[in-house]
């Protein structure tokens, strides 16, 4: 197939597919299909609730019509698969919207098509999972009859400096041939440049490591702060000193949720353990930074007894839900760690995050914000994600929703370290 006749569809408009589509959409016309009939509406109607893309980018993007009819993709010939792959109950990977994806397509796939998947992955779970349902759905043969790529995401949610665009892109494919096409069709949008790997599983592998490397170091940070508040020592003032030195990683320590870096390690650790590899350092970094939010309120309520506020039946905020700050992405959120486990004292909680949709929150979670915090209402307030808004208040402002008596415990640095009460 030559890039010239590319009929392009992306399956999955979430915060992955959506700044793809556009992209292509700008050069080349693009079935942007998602199985959500509300979010084909909503992106019809030039509105994006992720706030990934402006109403004017996906203006912009003149090429690109949207779909939730499985029929239509069968005018498509290359499919870039972005649905989400996330963990179950028991940490182990759910490939369902994977294998969903690769029925929808299959069903429609044709003699010289390409399926290329960007969803996080372990290594071989395209050509071992994803491949057998095209050629079981499709009665095609692979590698013969149609092609496969991989091409990892690398989207970082509510980041608009670094973009689609703007990040270097690892591609591959099931033949050289069908390499190169890859390769060829991402140099259309990617100014940053692709780095072509050897195989599929190479590039799989490349993907699961990125996230799994930052979890590993994201616990060791923990851990030290562990260590740290045990000696009394600010774990900022730390980290600010060693990163005096050149080669010293930024790290900081905190909750570590979101779809990927809290996910991804659980993928790799599963494909090692089928092969009969048991991964220590890597669970480990799971298990503690997993542990983080039992920390914090423990560290809450020690330091409310030290000051003779009652535990049982206190008012506690949570200022933000999200997993990460200006960003409206609730998945994989360890925030609501710290407020199950505030509800194990028996403490009355609070959570406001104006990024949120409280239904989403309640529908995903069980929990729905409230729409103000009460001034002078609260025993404890615990800064967990660092929204802009958040910062624009001011220590004062945030002193101000709590009780006389109360402790502030800041999470993420957010305050200088003699306006709050405790940080990590």
């Amino acid at each position: 197939m030559n890039i010239q006749d590319v009929r392009l569809a992306v399956v999955g408009l979430g915060y992955v597919g959506l700044p793809l589509a556009v992209e292509f959409g700008k050069q080349r016309d693009v079935l942007g299909f998602d199985i959500n009939t509300r979010r084909v509406d909503e992106l019809r109607a030039g509105r994006d609730h992720t706030l990934e893309v402006s109403g004017p980018e996906l203006a912009e993007a003149a090429h690109l019509r949207f779909s939730s009819d499985p029929a239509e993709l069968a005018s498509a010939n290359v499919f870039i698969v972005t649905v989400p792959t996330p963990i179950d109950e028991y940490k182990q990977p759910d490939l369902t919207p994977l294998e969903r994806a690769s029925e929808t397509i299959g069903r429609i796939l044709k003699r010289g098509d390409t399926v290329i998947y960007e969803s996080t992955v372990y290594p071989g779970a395209t050509e071992e999972v994803c491949v057998p349902v095209l050629e079981r759905t499709s009665g095609l043969k692979f590698n013969v009859d149609f092609y496969a790529g991989y091409s990892p995401e690398r989207i970082n949610p509510g980041d608009k400096q670094h973009r689609v665009s703007t990040i270097r892109k690892v591609t591959s494919g099931s033949t050289p041939e069908v390499a190169e096409l890859v390769d060829t069709l991402y140099r259309q949008i990617i100014t940053a440049g692709t780095h072509k790997a050897s195989s599929i599983k190479v590039a799989e592998a490349a993907k699961v490591i990125e996230n799994t490397q930052r979890d590993v170091n994201i616990a060791l940070i923990n851990e030290l702060a562990l260590i740290f508040n045990r000696m009394g020592i600010d774990t900022l003032d730390v980290l600010e000193a060693a990163g005096t030195k050149w080669n010293f990683l930024p790290f900081r320590p905190g909750l570590v949720g979101g779809h990927c870096i809290g996910v991804d390690p659980y993928y790799l650790t599963h494909k090692a353990q089928a092969i009969g590899y048991h991964p220590e350092i890597i669970l480990a970094g799971r298990r503690l930074n997993d542990s983080m939010g039992g920390y914090v309120v423990s560290q809450l309520v020690k330091a409310m007894t030290k000051r003779r506020i009652q535990v049982q039946r206190s008012h506690v905020l949570v200022m933000g839900l999200t997993f990460k700050e200006n960003c409206p992405d609730l998945r994989n959120t360890r925030v609501v760690d710290i407020v199950r486990e505030l509800g194990e004292y028996s403490i009355d909680v609070d959570v406001y995050d104006p990024w949120v949709d409280p239904a989403e929150a309640q529908h995903e979670y069980g929990i729905t914000p409230v729409a103000k915090p009460q001034q002078g209402a609260y025993d404890g307030i615990i800064l967990a994600v660092a929204h802009h808004q958040f910062a624009e208040m001011g220590a004062a402002a945030i002193r101000a929703l709590g009780k006389s008596e109360h402790v502030l415990y800041d999470l993420k640095y957010l305050l200088a370290a003699n306006e709050s009460d405790l940080r990590l």
